[in-house]
């Protein structure tokens, strides 16, 4: 059987490759540090395969099919999904490996534990929601599972609901074949505006408030937010759902790694890392 070995979380904004000079140097280095403290632990694991918790921006699924949670089986994925938008993150376009096995098994899973996820299939691309974060982590070579999470467009399932989807999770990594060790990623967030006047804006607050909510790994804190206070804190917000699903799936406070308000990469920016095994 697997393990549920590490359990990650990051922001995925494009200017963390793709403009990273506009940040102070200062905010810069503190998140890079981040991700290089992650990057090792994830190192150190050895996973066989990540299952990465994302939000969907839009290119692969629309208004007219969007669904709450979907688990992806592709072999491949391909990302950045244009060769322009690969110039904006300043990431080659490439073939992602996928892990189909592990991946129909989270479904089959998911199915025989009252979760109804979507299943795709058949070419799935990514976008920064994926790029972003496996480039900064190194994980590029891993085989990736990824789930998305609606974190984009309302209705959004609860953030219980988010929660209680990574609590299933972790049981499905934990009786799968195949991969030994598996890491859990999950990206997003965490305040910002997304295609909105506001867009720069970063609720400080907001961001410090869900850390402490995190690092506490108090369930019933963390999956205390309405709607409104999300969207106080930027429609963009709503992309905690991925952490939530991560924070489920951990079920152990976590440790901060970085956190910088950066208006010039638009986002809240944050890595975080479940206090597990040799880490905790």
């Amino acid at each position: 059987m697997a393990e549920l070995s590490g359990v990650f979380a990051t922001a995925h904004s494009p200017g963390l490759t793709g403009f990273p000079e506009r940040a102070d140097p200062a905010k810069r280095d503190a998140v890079m540090a981040g991700f290089g403290a992650a990057a090792k632990r994830i190192a150190d694991i050895g996973p066989d395969a990540i299952v990465a918790v994302s939000v969907e921006h839009f290119t692969n699924f629309f208004l007219a099919n969007l669904p709450a949670f979907a688990v992806v089986t592709s072999d491949r994925h391909l990302g950045p999904v244009t060769a322009e938008m690969g110039e904006f993150l300043q990431i080659p376009q490439r073939r992602y490996l996928g892990a189909p096995e592990l991946a129909n098994h989270i479904y089959r899973y998911a199915l025989a534990h009252e979760f109804d996820p979507a299943l795709a299939d058949g070419g799935f691309d990514f976008d920064e929601n994926f790029c972003v974060p496996t480039r900064l982590l190194g994980t590029e070579n891993i085989p990736v599972v990824p789930i998305v999470v609606n974190g984009v467009n309302p209705p959004y399932p609860t953030p219980k609901r988010c929660y209680d989807f990574g609590r299933m999770l972790r049981g499905a990594i934990e009786t799968a074949g195949g991969a030994r060790n598996v890491v859990v990623l999950a990206t997003g967030g965490l305040s910002h505006w997304v295609g909105m006047p506001q867009a720069g804006t970063i609720n400080e607050d907001f961001d410090r408030d869900f850390l402490i909510r995190l690092e506490a790994g108090d369930a019933k804190r963390l999956t205390d937010y309405d709607d409104a206070v999300l969207d106080a804190a930027g429609n963009g917000a709503h992309e905690i759902r991925t952490w939530l699903v991560a924070a489920g799936a951990a079920d152990v406070p976590f440790e901060i790694l970085a956190y910088e308000p950066i208006p010039e990469w638009l986002t809240g920016t944050a890595v975080a890392a479940a206090r597990m095994g040799a880490h905790t």
